[in-house]
């Protein structure tokens, strides 16, 4: 079973990178990115014991959360840009999202969270490298955002989140993540519910690591190359 393997060297991985870098054990988590990817995929790697699944895409990630709603502990993280349109999707069938950059869209996920489900657990995304084509706020606009989550009864803060241009070293993939740690540190000190630093994927994993990342984000090292067809 291919999954299998991959989700076990990936987990090595995390704990080799853990210990380099004085981490505690088990202390970063592992979301399995499966955009693209059939349910039985998912269910492969369910039973391997990995729960926590990122999905990009509104209504693959709503159908694919309805289809597996029957295994218990699987935990639904939307990672994807999110549409004021599509807001209703998210509040119903997700327990996360790592995604949220805008005041409206927070505005709309707590207005449409139903009523009977646990309030949405979120992290604020952050533009730590200022490019145009990427989501997130700047980190002079943060104290402004993590207000307006505050004031929503049915969101949670959990932490931030961030996808950096990728660097040349380790050393300077490290250097860009230093202000959002510092930026993170500072709001898990007063918010006892953040505790979440969502950064990190296959390519810059040990660096993400080494800056205090809590969740990795890995897809392709685990189901292997996307299918967009």
């Amino acid at each position: 079973m291919a999954i299998a393997d991959n989700i076990s060297q990936t987990q090595q991985q995390i704990a080799q990178f853990e210990q380099n870098h004085q981490r505690a054990a088990d202390s970063v988590k592992l979301l399995a990115v499966s955009k693209t990817k059939p349910v039985s995929a998912i269910e492969d790697a369910y039973a391997q014991g990995q729960r926590l699944f990122g999905e990009n895409y509104v209504q693959e990630a709503a159908d694919k959360s309805q289809q597996l709603a029957h295994l218990e502990g699987i935990e639904w993280h939307f990672i994807g840009p999110i549409q004021s349109n599509k807001t209703r999707i998210v509040a119903e069938s997700m327990h996360w999202v790592h995604t949220l950059d805008r005041a409206k869209i927070a505005l709309r996920l707590n207005e449409q969270r139903p009523s009977n489900l646990a309030p949405l657990n979120v992290c604020i995304q952050v533009n730590i490298s200022g490019e145009e084509s990427k989501s997130g706020i700047s980190l002079a606009e943060l104290d402004e955002m993590v207000e307006i989550v505050g004031q929503q009864s049915n969101l949670i803060l959990r932490g931030l989140m961030a996808i950096p241009a990728p660097q040349i070293s380790l050393s300077a993939q490290v250097a860009t993540y230093q202000p959002l740690y510092q930026a993170y540190q500072a709001l898990a000190d007063k918010i006892v519910t953040v505790d979440t630093l969502s950064i990190g994927m296959s390519g810059d994993m040990e660096a993400a690591i080494a800056s205090g990342s809590t969740m990795v984000r890995i897809g392709t090292a685990i189901f292997g190359a996307r299918n967009y067809a």
